[in-house]
């Protein structure tokens, strides 16, 4: 990753970006570790046939989860999609 090689510039050009980015890295986890603690409250969960109790914070990493696989499966799915149907223009192309 570039972000983080020196530059092949001056050692007194690379110090600035590096204080940068550790100051951003502490900045982040300070900003997650906020989070976390401020989304701990315990919530009802209500489903069809049964209701839970969890935290708020997990019901965001699972919601986030199943998201994130959503998308990666929406995105192979149409992937797949597109390559079937390429496959098939090609093949009625070569017939005629």
């Amino acid at each position: 990753m570039s972000l983080f090689r020196r530059p092949s510039g001056s050692a007194e050009d690379w110090q600035p970006r590096l204080y940068a980015i550790a100051i951003g890295l502490v900045l982040i986890v300070l900003w997650l570790i906020a989070f976390i603690v401020k989304n701990n409250d315990p919530v009802k969960i209500d489903f069809v046939l049964f209701s839970t109790h969890a935290r708020l914070i997990w019901l965001f990493i699972l919601l986030i989860a199943i998201g994130f696989l959503g998308g990666v499966l929406g995105s192979q799915l149409y992937r797949r999609r597109r390559q079937l149907g390429r496959a098939a223009e090609h093949d009625r192309r070569a017939d005629s």
